[in-house]
């Protein structure tokens, strides 16, 4: 679905994943500023999809099977959950909100309808009905204020919206929400902050811990782990008392002199050449620089130099190499 706002005359269209919406406006480093230092501006997200699910039953029909705790939902509370194939590895991530009478979400760009299909296959006897909607509401971060009857999730840099899509192009025209940016400016705010995005740090064999989805004292996360059985519940256990994860994903400060970024999927390697892992996502950060995320493998000394895709990094930890078996488990309030 392409997004009325790349008709913009500054609008540079994006590449898969994001294809549909603005790459940038013509400042990819004035966007990252205005949305990261001043709280300005406002990001077109129309691509992602949407999923309402409504009935009495919504939320212990969610909780049943996806990572997160929502039985005790509250209404505007924003929250992620994810939904694990039996063996416990990743399928789809939900960033979700609930309005009292339905529980919205949206998710990665073009999985809503296998999301839905599958959710069709879990109804069984339970009062709900879940509806992709992609087609009537768009997604928008926004720094600026929550225009009236807009449902939102409060994120860290603002809100994100489920803005009926016949008011897109208005929104952007009303100028209250600031000057747009784009998925370059998004993306690299969003590797800068540690964040795993679906498809990117992902692969058919990623489980929870391995990408720091597990929720912490200090960190939500978007596995509950003080909860009952879920899909994939069995994997993350078992990791949690007694193992570590394969893999961790690791932060990359990029050195700046060649002048490509590492490709999705390009090698990780040490300075004696082995290969340890790839690269998840690479972005020009407005004062970082050049940075990355990559899974690694576990045993990868932490203060390991590394080279990605031929380009000298050092590596940061985002998973430690303990993370597992000696990690405490998380006891957060309300739930």
């Amino acid at each position: 679905m392409t997004s009325p706002l790349l008709t913009l005359p500054t609008a540079v269209a994006a590449d898969p994943p994001d294809a549909g919406v603005a790459a940038h406006y013509g400042d990819p480093h004035g966007e990252q500023r205005r949305l990261a230092e001043e709280r300005t501006g406002f990001v077109d997200l129309s691509h992602r999809g949407v999923l309402r699910v409504s009935g009495p039953d919504r939320l212990t029909w969610l909780h049943s099977f996806t990572s997160q705790h929502l039985e005790r939902l509250r209404p505007g509370e924003a929250v992620e959950a994810l939904i694990l194939s039996p063996q416990g590895r990743v399928e789809h991530a939900l960033y979700l909100v609930d309005d009292g009478e339905a529980t919205w979400f949206h998710v990665e760009p073009g999985t809503a309808p296998e999301l839905l299909a599958f959710l069709e296959k879990m109804r069984f006897m339970m009062r709900v009905e879940p509806q992709d909607v992609t087609d009537q509401y768009a997604v928008v971060l926004t720094t600026g204020p929550v225009p009236d009857g807009v449902l939102a999730r409060e994120v860290d840099l603002g809100h994100e919206l489920f803005l009926p899509r016949e008011r897109l192009a208005a929104f952007a025209e009303d100028g209250g929400a600031g000057a747009p940016a784009g998925m370059w400016a998004y993306e690299a705010l969003r590797i800068a902050a540690h964040r795993p995005r679906v498809g990117l740090e992902t692969d058919d064999r990623t489980i929870p811990h391995e990408v720091d989805w597990i929720a912490t004292e200090d960190h939500p996360g978007a596995v509950h782990l003080n909860k009952g059985c879920y899909r994939g519940q069995e994997t993350v256990a078992r990791v949690d008392n007694l193992g570590h994860p394969p893999r961790r994903l690791v932060f990359l400060h990029l050195d700046g002199t060649p002048e490509h970024l590492p490709a999705h999927g390009a090698e990780v390697t040490t300075g004696d050449g082995r290969v340890v892992g790839h690269v998840t996502s690479a972005a020009r950060h407005y004062e970082l620089g050049p940075v990355a995320m990559a899974l690694v493998k576990r045993t990868t000394p932490v203060e390991e130099q590394l080279t990605a895709d031929g380009v000298p990094a050092a590596q940061e930890v985002v998973v430690a190499p303990e993370t597992g078996a000696n990690r405490r488990p998380a006891f957060r309030a309300g739930r």
